[in-house]
């Protein structure tokens, strides 16, 4: 998979702005390329083992659980802008099984780590998301995006904050549980495996997240369906996209690291939803991924993308 040429110079600008505004007050302040902006807490993740590859482009990895929340299709369709489509053949031809007048929304919840562009680097963040696939964006009945239309992210992180809301992205300002990561180990938990992770928005009671996943021997969704949806194009107001490529193949994924396979609960209240929801059962992978991402690009760049996978 090849990444496409981002509007690096926008990004550049912006990027290397809010750093200065964010850390001009530090004597460290851009002192080294490449300079780790240390938070207080230590995470766990893995360096990012793509940067040099691609230098022009923002890269990092992502630590963190992804999972499918059935929903009914009648509900996605009222969620989901009435304007697009939504691609039920596209995402069958992944889950012919999948039960019928059903939709698949993801969960993600990842910590982004050693995330830099053009020598430069920022600090680590969190962020966590319902997520919707397989949408018909540009009408064409072929190509699927991503709608993402909110999230909660790392409060006091403005590169990360304003990188999403120059998206359109419905932006809340969090605290997590754990700071550093995207899941805990639960101690003395009944089932192998367990971890936890919650998100709760700065704002009181504007936006919340908690999951609950343990490990199992296997799951009834392919591979395949979670490496489409992490490299479907993302967007949220559909002025721009997000073309983020997420790499199955490098040194945080395959041997001696693996992708875990979990099952448990999800909870959340966060817009386009209008009531707190819980869903039990859910499946999904726990895993670590290095990515490419290029941000801000025309939507219609998409035409096609993916169809020849």
């Amino acid at each position: 998979m090849h990444a496409r040429e981002s509007k690096w110079q926008y990004f550049l600008f912006s990027f290397l702005s809010i750093l200065a505004i964010r850390y001009a007050s530090t004597s460290s302040y851009l002192a080294v390329p490449n300079e780790v902006l240390a938070d207080v807490c230590q995470t766990q993740d893995q360096p990012n083992p793509i940067a040099s590859l691609y230098p022009m482009n923002a890269t990092g990895t992502l630590n963190g659980t992804i999972a499918v929340i059935p929903i009914s299709l009648q509900l996605a369709r009222k969620l989901i802008p009435k304007q697009y489509g939504i691609l039920e053949h596209a995402y069958r031809d992944l889950l012919p099984s999948f039960p019928e007048g059903m939709y698949p929304a993801v969960l993600q919840a990842l910590h982004d780590h050693e995330v830099q562009a053009f020598g430069y680097q920022i600090p680590d963040f969190t962020r966590t998301g319902i997520e919707f696939p397989f949408v018909d964006l540009l009408g064409d009945n072929t190509t699927s995006f991503k709608w993402a239309p909110s999230l909660l992210m790392s409060a006091g992180h403005e590169i990360a904050l304003k990188g999403a809301m120059d998206y359109g992205t419905n932006t809340f300002p969090a605290s997590f549980e754990p700071s550093c990561d995207a899941y805990r180990a639960v101690p003395d938990a009944k089932q192998p495996g367990t971890t936890s992770f919650s998100a709760k928005s700065a704002d009181a009671d504007a936006a919340s997240i908690t999951t609950l996943f343990s490990s199992i021997p296997e799951l009834p969704y392919p591979l395949a369906l979670f490496k489409n949806v992490t490299n479907q194009p993302t967007f949220a107001d559909g002025k721009t996209c997000d073309n983020m490529i997420r790499l199955f193949n490098t040194s945080v994924t395959t041997t001696p690291n693996r992708i875990e396979t979990v099952k448990g609960t999800v909870r959340a209240k966060i817009h386009p939803f209008d009531s707190e929801q819980e869903w039990r059962n859910v499946y999904g992978l726990r895993m670590d991924t290095a990515f490419i991402e290029n941000n801000y690009l025309p939507c219609e760049n998409f035409r096609g993308y993916g169809a020849q996978n």
